[in-house]
């Protein structure tokens, strides 16, 4: 099934917060959100193995086990394995992605695509989060931010393991959609130009965002387009730095990204408007833009995602970001379909 087609509404929760992305988070403090965001009416969860070592899959479980499992939609990710054995956090090789998850649980985390590694990833997953299916799969990070110039092997590798293992269990009915999910347009530029296999959509982090889009609008998003096709935009934020963090793809953000959010600011604070209006709303006016999904780890930030989703936003806030180059001119503004 296509993900246009099978995700709930526009609005969705990105699990990652919950692994103690960058602090140490109280179990209560998380579990409180994911039972917000069930009260304000979100129902579809995104997690993965990779956050916190398993920590966001068994929190996320503990608070969509008390409901129906048909009144949501439940993704997680596959390509990493989490053992029982224990490994020093400090020297895990993440990448670009650093210490990222250092607060996270201590489990040797084995990157794997392989078929065998592939079902072995389901499996516990679907232990973690005390459910009996999921409803997508993302085969997770084969990509440059983590595999540098080896990434194409990796990918390799995940098309004759866990690509065919998701083709087979979309088509039997396992599971009702796969794709990737990554932090990078290449991977997907690889993907849609190949016969087989056959992905539904794409969850894309960070690459289609207000602040970094336009590798994606110029290569990725006409052929998500033409195939009929979706993508779910991860980390709509820019991990923070979009609304008032320091962060910027999940490391402190540069002068120059600083000063970009600035001058959008600047204009917004004219207008009345919250840079999270500004940022949800920008990465769905794409026609090819299924669902954003904002994390967090506060109930707070909960309602605050939710009105700014439905926030009326003056067009001509759209057109000073045109008119000082604070977006691709090619990129598609809400203003547009008025």
């Amino acid at each position: 099934m296509k993900i246009k087609e099978l995700l709930p509404g526009k609005l969705g929760f990105g699990s990652a917060p919950l692994g103690n992305m960058f602090r140490n988070i109280p179990d209560q403090e998380a579990l409180n959100t994911v039972a917000t965001a069930w009260q304000h009416g979100i129902r579809y969860f995104d997690s993965a193995p990779f956050y916190g070592a398993g920590l966001a899959e068994i929190r996320l479980g503990e608070i969509l086990s008390q409901h129906p499992r048909d009144e949501f939609i439940l993704s997680t990710k596959v390509g990493r394995v989490i053992l029982d054995e224990i490994e020093d956090v400090r020297k895990r090789d993440l990448g670009e992605k650093g210490e990222i998850f250092k607060y996270g649980l201590p489990n040797r985390i084995v990157n794997d695509y392989s078929e065998q590694a592939t079902f072995r990833s389901i499996e516990d997953s679907l232990r973690r989060l005390k459910t009996d299916r999921l409803d997508i799969v993302w085969v997770h990070d084969v990509s440059q931010d983590f595999y540098g110039d080896e990434w194409l092997g990796k990918f390799e590798s995940a098309r004759k393991g866990a690509f065919r293992v998701l083709d087979r269990l979309r088509d039997e009915g396992v599971i009702k959609a796969w794709g990737l999910g990554v932090n990078r347009t290449e991977p997907i530029e690889t993907i849609l130009n190949l016969d087989e296999p056959r992905p539904d959509g794409f969850l894309l982090a960070g690459r289609y965002t207000l602040l970094d889009h336009s590798h994606a609008l110029q290569r990725v998003i006409p052929e998500v387009i033409k195939q009929g096709l979706g993508i779910v935009v991860g980390g709509p934020y820019s991990s923070g730095v979009l609304v008032g963090g320091s962060h910027f793809e999940y490391a402190p953000a540069s002068p120059e990204m600083l000063g970009k959010v600035s001058k959008i600011k600047a204009i917004a604070d004219r207008f009345g408007i919250s840079m999270k209006s500004a940022g949800l709303q920008f990465s769905l006016a794409s026609p090819a833009v299924a669902a954003v999904i904002p994390g967090s780890s506060k109930p707070g930030r909960i309602a605050e995602d939710i009105e700014a989703l439905t926030a009326i936003v003056p067009g001509e806030f759209w057109h000073q970001l045109r008119a000082q180059n604070l977006v691709d001119p090619a990129a598609p503004l809400p203003v547009d379909s008025e």
